[in-house]
């Protein structure tokens, strides 16, 4: 089997494909290789493409307008990314980096529409997997509005938790190796807040640090946290961060 074809198959979205469509996409498909660091798209990059990520892992970020760095979304192998391309073929919004050495089918969008034209499992998977994405997004900037940074660190770790979570022993480990850095720009706040307030959650006992690998040990707690109830469920109270 072609390779192309092969990492097509291995998506979820293309895997009922017929033989036919998955030449068609393998024939006009482009392999991309990114190594560590590497920019794979930038803001204001037209839209021409959507891209199945096949190894590696790729992060997908945005800047506020005093330069800070976001990530907004963490991409696996056999996942697609830069999907809005499928909506609108205007410029990028965000742009993407290679988090470790990857490799990347990029699918022109009038493939993708085409398929989606023909097969309306494909339309109803993509559309799920851009509704999925927009919730995200919602989430944290509500997070960013309405809650405090003990509480957003707390919201954070049970979404990585819910796409990357595996049990481990007596908890369940977060399958990222994240820097205290990446998870301030996923939250929202300072890498010295981050840290601090791991520590602070280590130390009650909710999670466990280890080598830019965290553990979930209550997850109960943890969903209390980020509701703002961790005093029904045992834990310390905490005063609301005023903003």
């Amino acid at each position: 089997m072609n390779e192309a074809i092969w990492f097509l198959k291995r998506c979820p979205l293309f895997e009922h494909l017929t033989a036919d469509e998955c030449r068609r996409l393998e024939a006009r498909a482009r392999a991309r290789t990114f190594p560590r660091k590497a920019v794979v798209y930038f803001p204001d990059e037209p839209g021409e493409s959507v891209l199945l990520l096949t190894r590696g892992r790729v992060k997908i970020m945005a800047l506020t307008p005093d330069g800070r760095e976001t990530i907004l979304a963490f991409i696996e192998p056999g996942e697609l990314f830069g999907e809005l391309a499928v909506l609108d073929p205007a410029p990028r919004s965000e742009h993407a980096e290679a988090v470790e050495d990857s490799h990347a089918l990029a699918i022109p969008r009038e493939e993708l529409l085409w398929l989606m034209g023909r097969r309306p499992d494909v339309a109803l998977s993509v559309t799920k997997l851009l509704g999925l994405r927009l919730r995200r997004v919602e989430n944290r900037l509500k997070n960013l509005l309405f809650r405090s940074n003990r509480e957003r660190t707390a919201a954070v770790l049970l979404e990585l938790l819910a796409s990357h979570g595996r049990p481990a022993g007596r908890g369940w480990e977060i399958g990222l190796r994240l820097s205290h850095q990446e998870l301030a720009s996923l939250i929202g706040a300072t890498r010295e807040t981050v840290t601090g307030t791991l520590g602070r959650l280590q130390k009650e006992g909710l999670i466990v640090v280890t080598r830019r690998r965290i553990t979930v040990l209550d997850r109960g707690r943890l969903a209390a946290e980020v509701n703002g109830e961790a005093e029904r469920c045992g834990g310390p109270t905490h005063q609301r961060v005023t903003r």
